[in-house]
């Protein structure tokens, strides 16, 4: 699998499935393990858009000493990209994430799951209506397989029991964050940066979140919530952060979208809620039961068919 991933950092294009599989797994792997952290640092009253700002200034400091120089060397090129920078930044880091901390105060996972569940979907259809992007059928039956399979987790094996959801404040947030991922996704692929390393794009849309979020969670300290710097918990979250979903699930994803296209790269997105399920029973005592093998074969089997290519 290690080579696999290493050849779809450097655009491998001979074997699709090999290169794409592998990245469709492990980036929303990482990106599950915001949800369940992001969860379990509420109980150390980290107020959420400290927490959005504090992973973003975090993973662009642990950066910094080994991109520093290349930064700098590349000045020009990033200052002229700068708005682009910002844009890119703004929606993935700043609008995907803040709302989404803030919203996971007042609603459920599962509603959360469902709500970014939408986002594949989105984001065919935008490209589909704007850039008149064709959808296969293979495309369009993998992602209703992704969409039964998410169905099956979140309502417990009982497709009956989505009726019984109800959407307020907090859903409104999270689906705030859920269009700031679609159209950082989409943004991603169409007004892409200057050709740039890895890490320093990674770098620099690090630090952009943190410039973005910093206006945002100023107003937040000064209207009283304020972290406990004296909680070793506040640490623990913020460096879990900064490196799992912050470093290793951004790169691995713009990775995939490079590789694969925003809408099949979004098909990963589906195997978020369950993975953050699983990962939920060591973390949060949250055992796993029958429907979660069931739906994780359908959602599997939804992405391997987005993922294939006519030879």
């Amino acid at each position: 699998m290690s080579e696999a991933v290493s050849r779809a950092g450097l655009g491998y294009r001979a074997a699709p499935l090999e290169a794409e599989l592998p990245l469709m797994v492990i980036a929303p792997l990482l990106f599950a393990a915001n949800l369940v952290v992001a969860r379990w640092a509420e109980s150390a009253a980290i107020p959420p858009l400290f927490l959005a700002f504090g992973r973003w200034l975090l993973a662009f400091l642990l950066l910094l000493p080994a991109v520093g120089p290349r930064l700098w060397v590349r000045r020009q090129v990033l200052l002229a990209a700068w708005p682009r920078i910002l844009l890119l930044a703004g929606l993935g880091m700043g609008l995907a994430v803040g709302p989404q901390y803030i919203g996971a105060r007042e609603t459920g996972a599962a509603n959360i799951a469902i709500i970014f569940a939408a986002c594949p979907a989105l984001v065919t259809l935008l490209e589909t209506v704007v850039w008149k992007v064709p959808l296969s059928r293979r495309q369009a039956g993998g992602m209703l397989l992704a969409i039964l399979g998410v169905l099956v987790v979140l309502s417990k094996g009982e497709v009956t029991a989505l009726g019984q959801l109800h959407f307020g404040t907090g859903d409104l947030w999270v689906l705030l964050a859920a269009c700031g991922w679609v159209l950082y996704t989409v943004a991603g692929r169409r007004l892409p940066l200057p050709p740039l390393p890895g890490t320093v794009k990674l770098a620099a849309l690090c630090g952009g979140g943190a410039l973005v979020l910093a206006p945002f969670a100023a107003p937040e300290a000064v209207g009283g919530s304020v972290a406990n710097f004296a909680d070793g918990r506040l640490y623990l979250a913020l460096g879990f952060l900064a490196v799992v979903p912050s470093l290793g699930a951004y790169f691995c994803f713009d990775r995939l979208v490079a590789l694969a296209g925003p809408s099949r790269a979004s098909m990963s997105l589906y195997l978020i809620p369950l993975f953050a399920t699983l990962a939920a029973w060591p973390l949060l005592g949250e055992a796993p039961h029958l429907y979660h093998a069931a739906g994780f074969g359908v959602i599997l089997a939804g992405v391997a068919v987005s993922s294939m290519r006519r030879r």
